[in-house]
């Protein structure tokens, strides 16, 4: 395995991610499956994997060259979809989950990536690995698919807490063009305040005041574009490349998001099926159909990523199949590639030091973030 120290710094590697094997719905199989697939891909990925030593050992011995890359770590308690969260915070010490968080808190690896329960997650990565200086309530920023050029939209929260005031959506915004600049390589995001509506005088007091913190901040050399507030329907539009808004109503816009793409794959199959002559259609449009199926797949981006802590977590969909896993821990070795923990620490950091001569958002060693 790789030294900590080294796997740390950006641009270097091979990079440790700490993977929780017993957290998705489909069982330890299927995210073996998932890392067995990216280190196929990917020869700079090593993993330290968490969960009953003995199970592991022999689904791991079953993909060819994966051992190599891999460290187990046995763990034998699993949090359940169930759980509690705070049963978790007090009972959790042996489970899959607080192994691969210590894994990150103990600079073994870089980034923790786990199917597991959304709510003890978050707790455990909140206990286990600290809230930055700072941040009143870290977010959940994911992937959103965008009629924008670079495919993607960063939504951020999407669960993490169900409130937040106006300070709170402020950092949301510093974190989530961070996580736009690094993560879509995007110089200057543009930034839109999610509300019922885009004139100044709508919405809750706590919209209106975030609105001016964020312009405020925009105008001071912030590093992002304020484009104002934004409705619902400019989620996956141009208008905006990272929404803000607060955790309760960011996890309902994915919920039905997810809901209605399902929705409509399934009118698509009925629709196709009507007829032998939609049965021919559907074989003449074949090729744009698994285009489209590729643009919309939920699991080509799969993966929140949990900002506002002292380490990184990806959050993979609990359901999700080896592809999903795949696609979570290809974001993970993204994220560790480009040092982002670093330097989302030191965008967070910077709050209070804006630079009003030069315009630039500075970060304690000057450099933009």
């Amino acid at each position: 395995m790789t030294s900590s120290q080294d796997q740390k710094k950006a641009g270097a590697g091979p990079f440790v991610l700490s993977i929780d094997a017993m957290g998705g719905d489909r069982g330890p199989a299927t995210i073996v499956a998932g890392i067995a697939d990216s280190a196929a891909k990917n020869p700079d990925i090593r993993f330290i994997l968490h969960g009953p030593a003995e199970e592991l050992e022999k689904l791991v011995a079953k993909r060819k060259g994966l051992a190599d890359v891999c460290e187990i770590r046995d763990a034998s308690g699993v949090v359940s979809m169930d759980d509690k969260p705070s049963q978790v915070m007090r009972n959790g010490k042996n489970t899959s989950m607080w192994s691969a968080l210590d894994s990150v808190r103990n600079n073994e690896a870089t980034v923790a990536v786990s199917c597991g329960n959304t709510g003890a997650l978050m707790a455990l990565s909140m206990i286990r690995l600290r809230k930055l200086k700072g941040v009143n309530r870290p977010a959940i920023a994911i992937l959103w698919p965008s009629r924008n050029p670079q495919g993607f939209n960063v939504m951020l929260d999407v669960g993490a807490d169900i409130r937040a005031d106006a300070h709170d959506l402020l950092q949301y915004a510093l974190m989530g063009s961070s996580y736009a600049r690094n993560g879509l390589a995007l110089r200057m995001p543009r930034v839109g305040l999610l509300n019922v509506g885009t004139e100044e005088h709508k919405g809750r007091s706590e919209l209106k005041e975030a609105h001016e913190l964020i312009s405020q901040a925009a105008s001071e050399g912030a590093g992002f574009e304020f484009v104002g507030f934004v409705e619902g329907g400019d989620i996956p539009g141009r208008k905006a490349d990272v929404i803000v808004t607060d955790g309760f109503t960011g996890n309902v816009a994915l919920k039905t998001g997810e809901g209605t793409a399902s929705l409509i794959g399934d009118l698509l199959k009925e629709a196709f099926a009507y007829s032998f002559l939609s049965r021919l259609a559907s074989l003449l449009a074949l090729t744009s159909l698994r285009r489209l199926k590729k643009r919309i797949d939920p699991r080509r981006v799969n993966g929140g990523v949990f900002l506002g802590l002292n380490g990184t977590v990806v959050k993979s969909h609990g359901s999700a199949d080896a592809t999903g896993v795949s696609a979570a821990v290809k974001l993970a070795f993204k994220l560790a590639q480009i040092g982002f923990t670093d330097k989302l620490a030191a965008r967070v950091a910077s709050t209070a030091t804006l630079d009003h001569d030069g315009g630039a958002f500075e970060a304690k060693d000057g450099t933009t973030k």
